[in-house]
């Protein structure tokens, strides 16, 4: 059981900045990276730098298309010719880390991250390496060096507050990609990491952000494929290690889930994501994991541990280019939705959704309402993005 209240970590890897005016490593855990930027083969370095200068989100590399960026959710194709398949390969393959080039020739992907400083901010690389048609392509996610504040992602802080205030139990995030998941986690993770008195740990593939390290708190980020073969593995040595909080940044497999309900179950405070479109589609999707013979009992545990579910998505302005705008689904396990979820009655959580506000329950219909009344986004994304677009209009 966690052992303080709420109000950066010490990494168990080493961290390099990468510098294209001074002489420094990549960040890269285990593994060595061209030691410059400047060494990172041109055009992908002018690339990244352009990427971060544009607050781009995703650069993308595929053959016969030019180089895109994905600007506040839409993608946009730069100003250069298509990539040749040829050149593509050449230049992916001499940016892939020695240490990887095997497995990505075994396993036909690859992910990994890295760290440099391109002048005025220090940022990280969240990287995927595939091979599509026999030909390389990369995906390159921008990850801001530092943990964003909550006023930045327009996430409410009573809301983090509550979340972070959890003793136990799990917590899950769910939404799209590129929802900004992994952002949420690391704020309200921060949030507790800041308050000290804590022992944290999380399993990622790939790291993107770095906690940094606060008195009283010590904090292990654990990389699949570089410091534990799974998210499995890395749950099980966890729980030998004094954690009071366990951050598992993707649950995928029933051994995982597994793993990480009995940890919530036993006093730790674990905090996770799924990819569902919203908070009743992450708990049919967690039961879902698991054989039937075994889902009621499933439900069961999930009915005793479960705090809460946030469900998010980013929805374009009405201006397009400008920022996306945060739109929550909040369910809290209130007893009505843990008895649904010990029943199997998921049909009955949209109906709690709406009339529980008094608990703190928040539907994607209210929020998005508020966007729509507020002139933040257009009615056409608004009814895209509620469950009875007639509510948009009462």
């Amino acid at each position: 059981m966690r052992r303080s209240g709420v109000p950066g970590t010490a990494s168990d890897l080493t961290r390099h900045h990468l510098n294209p005016h001074l002489v420094e490593q990549v960040n890269l855990g285990a593994v060595s990276m061209p030691e410059l930027l400047s060494e990172i083969p041109e055009p992908l370095r002018r690339w990244f730098i352009l990427a971060v200068e544009s607050h781009a989100s995703d650069l993308h590399l595929i053959a016969n298309y030019p180089p895109s960026l994905r600007l506040n959710g839409f993608l946009k194709h730069l100003d250069e010719s298509p990539l040749d398949a040829d050149g593509l390969n050449v230049l992916l393959e001499e940016f892939c880390p020695p240490h990887f080039q095997q497995k990505l020739k075994t396993e036909r992907s690859l992910d990994f991250s890295l760290e440099f400083d391109g002048g005025a901010v220090r940022t990280r690389v969240r990287v995927n390496l595939f091979y599509a048609g026999g030909t390389l392509g990369g995906c390159f996610r921008i990850v801001p060096g530092d943990i964003p504040e909550f006023d930045w992602a327009n996430f409410p802080m009573d809301l983090a507050r509550r979340l972070a205030a959890n003793q136990d139990g799990m917590v899950i995030l769910t939404g799209p990609t590129g929802s900004g998941k992994s952002t949420t986690l690391a704020m309200v993770v921060n949030l507790i990491n800041r308050a000290g008195g804590n022992r944290i740990i999380s399993i990622e593939e790939p790291l993107e952000f770095e906690f940094p390290c606060t008195p009283n708190s010590v904090v292990s980020q654990r990389e699949v494929g570089l410091d534990v073969p799974t998210f499995a593995e890395g749950l099980r040595n966890g729980l030998r290690q004094d954690p009071d909080v366990i951050l598992v940044g993707e649950i995928r497999d029933n051994d995982t889930a597994q793993i990480a309900l009995s940890a919530a179950e036993t006093g730790h405070l674990v905090f996770t994501t799924l990819h569902s479109r919203d908070a009743k589609g992450a708990i049919t999707r967690y039961t879902d994991l698991f054989p039937n013979e075994v889902q009621r009992d499933i439900r069961s545990q999930l009915a005793l541990c479960l705090r809460a579910v946030v469900a998010q998505r980013l929805l374009p302005d009405v201006e397009p280019g400008n920022k996306r705008h945060l739109a929550l689904e909040v369910l809290w396990n209130t007893f009505p939705i843990a008895s649904a979820i010990r029943t199997g009655k998921f049909e009955s959580i949209d109906n709690y959704l709406i009339t529980a506000r008094d608990d703190g329950m928040i539907s994607f219909d209210e929020t998005v309402r508020r966007l729509l009344d507020a002139g933040s986004i257009s009615r056409e994304v608004a009814e895209k993005n509620v469950r009875e677009p007639n509510q948009l209009y009462r």
